[in-house]
């Protein structure tokens, strides 16, 4: 019984040795065949490369009607080896390009190194059906003309026209683009002097003119430029002293030059300097509270911007963020020193801090649309932040109406006792607007 249990033993592991060893030498004939018919595909590939190169300058008497030999499965002709072993006593004279000695050397290399590959011979052919007679020229298609039209004639002033020298007009590409937003809006609200519950009538314009040039040369650099102009006036009864107020005064230039880092960030130098047009009042106050270049306030800021297109591009714009800002501030009148954060009796302040800037358009839908600047300068131990608010209501193309908020921090003015450091400034108006 033992002697049995370990002839068995002895024969599975004979048998399953036997098996890995087919196994293996399957696997490593496959690779093998693989390898073969790899190099194979790539000679013909090779091969029909060099005969499109190649048979643009050969005439049609030279070119080999049997190439489709090396295209076809590999079978055994008998001319192969007759053209190849011929003597050259019946040998014709050599054309200047023998593309069938070319043939007949790849087929002949085939049957000698690699005769696994070859399936079939030309008697076996002969026997499914007769391989068709070699030809001696190709087949060419007759094409009859059934009538042949006239030439049209070359009038003279075409001819002239003909011979004249051609001048080619190079433009230089135009990397500057424009754009510009005005608008003119009026408020008006009549209370008659018996309405039972009191008020006033009061009047309001606002004029708004925004106009941008920007520069992109489409590899690193650009440079922003917009200048925003507003005015508005106001009108009421009850102010005795004044005919009419400002109720929106702002002159702003903000440029920037930008040297591309990335996709959407720029390494950025920001320029923003703005005061406004006229004194400001307030109603039976002759005190002026502000005038042009008072305050005037410059600040020069160097950072990274960031091209903002979120929503499919309707929310678009950039975002500034400066470490290092220096700010300027000017006032004129030495009476409203205190006002803009100055020691008394002096007209201007410097100061170096960290600025931010983020200024997007968001159009929600093709009526609506949203534009937020949100301005911000710290020194650390002071700080001025704004926070501009337009949302747009476009009736057609010339008629919208306008909702401006804006509220502003500063610590570094006097402080209200109502308010705080905090200020607000609203409005609602309709009128004419133009955009490009």
């Amino acid at each position: 019984m033992k002697s049995r249990s370990i002839i068995t033993i002895l024969l599975l592991i004979a048998a399953s040795t036997a098996f890995a060893q087919a196994t293996h030498r399957t696997r490593r004939n496959k690779v093998k065949d693989t390898l073969i018919v790899k190099s194979y595909t790539d000679s013909l590939r090779n091969y029909k490369q060099m005969l499109d190169s190649t048979s643009i300058n050969i005439p049609d008497s030279d070119r080999d009607p049997r190439t489709f030999y090396i295209f076809a499965p590999a079978t055994f002709y008998y001319s192969v080896a007759k053209d190849l072993l011929r003597t050259s006593d019946n040998t014709q004279a050599k054309q200047p390009y023998d593309s069938s000695r070319d043939m007949d050397r790849i087929m002949m290399n085939i049957y000698l190194n690699h005769p696994n590959l070859v399936a079939k011979s030309e008697r076996s052919l002969n026997r499914i059906g007769a391989v068709h007679k070699e030809m001696d020229a190709p087949i060419k298609n007759k094409v009859q003309l059934v009538t042949k039209a006239d030439a049209l004639p070359i009038e003279e002033d075409d001819e002239e026209h003909f011979n004249l020298p051609m001048e080619i007009v190079v433009k230089k590409p135009n990397f500057w683009k424009y754009s510009g937003d005005y608008y003119l809006q009026m408020l008006q609200n009549y209370v008659s002097s018996n309405w039972y519950k009191g008020g006033e009538s009061n009047y309001s314009m606002v004029a708004s003119v925004t106009m941008q040039a920007n520069y992109n040369n489409k590899q690193k650099v650009k440079l922003d430029n917009k200048l925003e102009m507003k005015l508005g006036f106001q009108t009421s009864r009850g102010d005795t002293l004044h005919s009419f107020k400002t109720s929106e005064d702002l002159i702003r230039y903000t440029g920037k030059l930008g040297l591309q880092a990335s996709k959407k960030w720029y390494y950025s130098l920001q320029l923003i300097a703005y005061t406004q047009f006229m004194r400001g009042y307030k109603s039976n106050d002759k005190k002026v509270y502000s005038d042009i270049l008072s305050p005037l306030n410059i600040n020069l800021s160097v950072g990274m911007d960031y091209n903002v297109e979120w929503f499919n591009k309707k929310l678009t714009g950039n975002i500034h963020l400066a470490p290092l800002a220096y700010n300027f501030k000017y006032v004129g009148r030495k009476e409203l020193a205190t006002r803009y954060g100055l020691d008394e009796g002096k007209h201007t302040l410097n100061d170096f801090g960290s600025e931010c800037t983020v200024d997007l358009t968001w159009a929600f839908t093709n009526t609506i649309k949203w534009k937020t600047r949100l301005y911000g300068y710290t020194t650390y131990e002071r700080a001025e932040v704004e926070w501009e608010n337009t949302i747009s209501f476009q009736f057609n193309k010339y008629i919208t109406s306008n909702l401006f908020i804006y509220p502003r921090f500063d610590d570094g003015a006097k402080k209200d006792e109502s308010h705080g450091y905090w200020q607000l400034k609203e409005y609602m108006s309709i009128g004419f607007a133009y955009s490009f």
